[in-house]
């Protein structure tokens, strides 16, 4: 089994001859997508029949590139040739974007557009991508200032990201004598020695202050960035931008925030239980949020994760464990941390080749197997939308973290349920609720703070110590008495690379409700049993192709009821209750 992934089912390289006619056939399609923009007359039907194969067909040939070039930066960011090939990319599809605005008025025209999609099986296929684009059209504007939007982007809001990424990838963290990575030095927030733990969150602290300058610029200018275009384009916020974009009611946010404050109170006294158990009187130092308990101190391999969840998931679908398998087997994976790759974990999904790549900072602890089973959960999701047209594989952030944090349950649930020792299973527990507090607490923090964040950004320039001040506040409110108020972190602002993406606003509460939504699902699997797994996919299938809510009611469930959110909340309240009762045993 190799350690890191391969790319070469896209390109074996960038001299690689397909490489070189897939960017030819990328122009081609390009001027073959201005051509038909330019000529928008005919029969309707047949007009967006040629949109829809032409956009097909773009979109293949640009994600396959982009992927190849993406991927390679992300475990070397210093790689030049990757950079200048994303960026080449990025100048030639920006010629697109005013054209792809005269489609979009175009579409937003058709006044008996639902007819049109009816009469014809390609454009029915696409009817949910068809609509949604009708109704962009409110916030698009002239091609002319959309194509300049485009090409201003590249050198704003992509270029900010990236030296963030580039900052914090990069950055020599002095660490006992010696100089580590950032991804390396935050990994030791899970190792079992406390003055390791302490130590690690020591030198980390001290690296940002290398670079929160430069970071706390990047952040500056892509919110006012995301501001701007948001009053250009009509959007009330941009908060009401992201949840159109999610295609999401604010109800249902609303009721997710909602419970969520309900149940931190409880979230807190799991906290402080875990406190107790370490020592600390005052709740939890922000450094011992991730220490592993007594019983919780098995190392894995690769190969013993790729085993304990290849044998976890046999029980709950054959589907999926193939994939899994495959996914070890066939080099789908770059496991560990080194100089130059990103921090953290994601999916990137690779549709042309029907398959996804995983990155991952493995270290060998529960926490690292449990997030393997996370980017699994979203490789099987890319896996159930894999016979989707490549315009219905858009889903919207919130149930995106949907099929991730069901894995998770699946293989913490099977663990703790097989576990007889008392010890060990309290150690289990603790590790799913370490788990679901950031999703609860963390997340909460994340978007109390992107929400105070452009609502200051619109009228002042934060510099760092601002932002940690913000931060601080948000740490505060979001934890409350569950964590040290004098040991909290203020640069997690710096080093979540979620804040710091131009379309992508409030990537935060997506895992609270991913998080709560699978656990919801979960619960009806254990009631409903084997029956539930085809509806699960269908389920999964189906968020490509509508809103938030309509995936929502494949299962039956509401979500702009309160009380669905409740329930889900209470699950984790019920372990928080074993845990506490486990701590005082």
């Amino acid at each position: 089994m190799n350690k890191e992934w391969s790319l070469e089912k896209l390109y074996k390289g960038y001299d690689d001859p397909k490489f070189a006619a897939d960017e030819a056939d990328l122009d081609q399609l390009i001027e073959d997508f201005k051509a038909l923009s330019s000529n928008l007359e005919g029969e309707a039907k047949d007009v967006l029949r040629k949109a829809i194969e032409i956009n097909q067909q773009l979109e293949a040939k640009a994600h396959t590139l982009f992927s190849f070039a993406s991927l390679s930066q992300a475990v070397n960011t210093s790689d030049a040739k990757a950079a200048a090939v994303q960026g080449r990319l990025s100048r030639k599809l920006s010629a697109i974007a005013g054209p792809r605005t005269s489609l979009v008025q175009y579409i937003s025209s058709i006044e008996n557009l639902e007819e049109v999609i009816a009469s014809d099986s390609l454009l029915k296929e696409h009817e949910f991508y068809l609509t949604n684009i009708k109704e962009s059209a409110k916030y698009t504007l002239s091609p002319e200032v959309e194509n300049a939007i485009s090409l201003y982007e590249i050198s704003g809001s992509s270029a900010w990201s990236d030296l963030q990424s580039y900052l914090t990838s990069t950055v020599p963290v002095e660490y006992e004598g010696g100089v580590t990575t950032l991804s390396d030095i935050r990994n030791k927030a899970y190792d079992p020695d406390p003055a390791i733990r302490k130590s690690a969150y020591e030198a980390e602290i001290k690296a940002y202050d290398r670079i929160k300058d430069g970071i706390a610029f990047a952040l500056n200018s892509i919110k006012m960035e995301v501001i701007s275009h948001c009053q250009l384009r009509g959007y009330e916020s941009p908060l009401d931008e992201t949840l159109k974009n999610a295609h999401m009611k604010k109800e249902t946010l609303d009721a997710l925030i909602g419970a969520m404050n309900e149940y931190l109170p409880k979230f807190w006294e799991y906290m402080k239980a875990k406190a107790k158990l370490l020592g600390y009187e005052n709740g939890l130092p922000f450094y011992e949020m991730f220490a592993p308990l007594e019983g919780n101190d098995t190392v894995y391999t690769t190969e013993q994760a790729r085993d304990y969840l290849v044998e976890l998931f046999s029980t709950f679908d054959e589907e999926e464990t193939n994939m899994i398998a495959r996914a070890f087997d066939e080099s789908w994976i770059d496991f560990y941390p080194h100089d130059g790759k990103v921090g953290g974990a994601f999916c990137a999904e690779m549709p042309t080749i029907k398959e996804s790549r995983i990155l991952t900072n493995f270290g060998g602890t529960l926490g690292d197997v449990v997030t393997l089973a996370h980017e699994l959960g979203h490789a099987f999701h890319n896996h159930c939308l894999r016979d989707n047209s490549i315009l219905n594989l858009d889903v919207s952030m919130p149930v995106a973290e949907t099929a991730s944090t069901f894995n998770e349950v699946v293989a913490m649930n099977a663990a703790i349920k097989a576990e007889k020792d008392p010890v060990a299973k309290r150690a289990l527990i603790e590790s799913q609720l370490m788990d679901a507090n950031q999703i609860i607490c963390d997340i909460y923090s994340r978007y109390l703070f992107e929400t105070a964040v452009f609502e200051n950004r619109e009228h002042e320039f934060m510099f760092a110590d601002q932002l940690c001040e913000i931060m601080l506040d948000a740490q505060k409110k979001a934890y409350g008495d569950g964590l040290d108020h004098n040991c909290l972190h203020p640069y997690m602002w710096a080093c979540k690379g979620h804040y710091y993406s131009g379309h992508l606003s409030f990537y935060n509460f997506p895992y609270a409700f991913g998080g709560l939504f699978a656990r919801g699902l979960y619960a009806k699997y254990l009631n409903d049993g084997p029956s539930f797994v085809p509806l699960y996919k269908k389920l999964l299938k189906a968020t490509g192709t509508t809103t938030v809510e309509g995936a929502a009611e494949v299962a039956g469930i509401d979500l702009t009821d309160i009380n669905f959110w409740r329930s889900s909340l209470q699950i984790l309240a019920d372990e928080i209750d074993e845990f506490i009762a486990l701590c005082n045993e």
